[in-house]
């Protein structure tokens, strides 16, 4: 019997690994401190432009982290059909932010309008999902190298931006942020090479931890509104009042929710790589699928369109945990905070240069990882694949280093040009077809059939 169990042990993917419960729950919150800024931006960012009450930021707030733990659990857990099941984190998409302002200023329709066009978009997102989930065999490991570079170096701003102390700032790029997100970075550096075991897992939670300690003293902590905050807050449904169906809206939002499937694949694709799960045109589906579901249920709960967060793909990596529970759990955390107000904002208060320090080091990790993927691919018989590589790195940065490049074009392309991760899979995906016409059999084996691994002399 003992070693029929060994037997089935050993038969257990990474991904499905389940780690002990105090290493869970510290990896889950890790990965919620990575995402936690990105979370709270978007519904911080309309209700400001919206002019909206205290409380009602407050309620779409709380309702976004706990409709990104619902869309987090439903992904990563998965649910029938639902869901990749893979470690991935899900916020809500930033890409959808113009087009949100846009309805909910307009005459006559509003946050409920916006409300309709989400949950109508997330029914369309799952119809179109089995459309899109066969589309997996163009994404081989030429596209998918390339794609994960593209995410690592595309997040480099954010990380800068965090270090600085936050883009506009009165006291960015001050020593003392330099100082604590440098401090926390080597932090990390260290404890990975000096600790094993359950603390080189925790490293980036740790030095995030100690990260803090440090700077309250220096005043470097803020914990305005902790008191004020409610300790328990329940999510009420459609807040805002019944959701409107308006057709301009929803075709909108459905031209947002295609952008977030074609980025979804590609960071599917890069987590992966990572966790080495090769995926199936059934996962993308079921992946797709429950991004609609979440938009749908967010909905529901005063939430937006929903997407992969690729920040955390780094502490993938960095960690070297790959088991799809960790995720599962720091959506568990996630609903919590969204339930709970005075812990949230708690969790708000760690310095943003620390968690610029942190950030920086995954990110250069999910930059490697690409490279990696990368070094499958054959580069010594063939220039194709270097011109891959190259116009696609080319392409796809042009927004991340000059955010301003494409403001004077029309503003129904804005969403598409503005996104890295998009060029990224648009431009790989097309030249591959191009130079090495379509993939045939499975886009990640390694194998002589792969026409991105092996090509004629060119």
């Amino acid at each position: 019997m003992s070693a029929e169990l060994d037997s089935v042990r050993r038969e257990i993917a990474p991904v499905d690994s389940v780690p002990k419960p105090p290493l869970l729950v510290m990896l889950g919150l890790q990965h919620v401190l990575v995402m936690y800024i990105g979370a709270v931006a978007v519904p911080m960012i309309i209700a400001s432009a919206l002019k909206l009450p205290k409380e009602s930021i407050a309620v779409l707030i709380n309702a976004d982290l706990f409709t990104c733990g619902i869309a987090t659990i439903l992904q990563s857990g998965g649910i029938w059909r639902f869901g990749v099941r893979m470690p991935v984190m899900q916020g809500v998409a930033f890409s959808a932010v113009p087009p949100i302002l846009v309805i909910a200023t307009a005459p006559g329709l509003g946050l409920t309008a916006v409300i309709g066009a989400v949950m109508a978009g997330g029914v369309i997102t799952m119809l179109l999902s089995p459309v899109f989930g066969r589309l997996v065999k163009f994404f081989p490991p030429i596209v998918g190298g390339s794609i994960v570079m593209v995410v690592g170096l595309s997040l480099f701003p954010v990380g800068v931006n965090w270090i600085g102390g936050g883009k506009g700032s009165p006291d960015f790029g001050a020593p003392q942020n330099l100082a604590l997100a440098a401090f926390v970075f080597v932090m990390i550096l260290a404890i990975n090479r000096w600790l094993k075991g359950f603390w080189s897992n925790v490293s980036v939670l740790l030095a995030l931890a100690i990260g803090m300690i440090v700077a309250i003293p220096l005043g470097m902590v803020n914990f305005h509104g902790v008191a004020e905050a409610p300790l328990v807050d329940m999510i009420q449904p459609f807040y805002f009042g019944m959701p409107i169906f308006d057709p301009i809206a929803v075709a909108t939002i459905v031209v947002v929710m295609v952008i977030v499937m074609i980025e979804s694949m590609g960071l599917f694709i890069a987590t992966g790589d990572v966790v080495d799960k090769k995926l199936t045109s059934a996962d993308m589906t079921s992946g797709l699928r429950a991004n609609g579901l979440a938009s749908v249920i967010g909905g529901i709960f005063n939430g937006f369109p929903y997407t992969i967060y690729s920040q955390n793909i780094g502490l993938l990596v960095v960690t070297g945990v790959k088991s799809r529970w960790v995720a599962v759990a720091a959506g568990v955390i996630l609903c919590l905070l969204g339930l709970l107000p005075k812990l949230a904002t708690i969790v708000a208060s760690v310095p943003l240069p620390a968690l610029g320090g942190a950030a920086l080091f995954m990110f250069g990790v999910v930059t490697s990882t690409g490279v990696k993927t990368l070094s499958r691919v054959d580069f010594e018989t063939s220039r194709r694949n270097v011109y891959i590589v190259s116009a696609t790195l080319a392409v796809s940065l042009l927004p991340t280093f000059s955010p301003a490049l494409f403001a004077k074009l029309p503003g129904a392309i804005q969403p598409i040009l503005h996104s890295s991760i998009l060029l990224a899979c648009v431009t790989s995906v097309g030249l591959n077809l191009l130079f090495n016409g379509i993939p045939k059999g499975d886009p990640h084996a390694h194998s002589e059939q792969d026409p991105s691994l092996v090509l004629a002399k060119h």
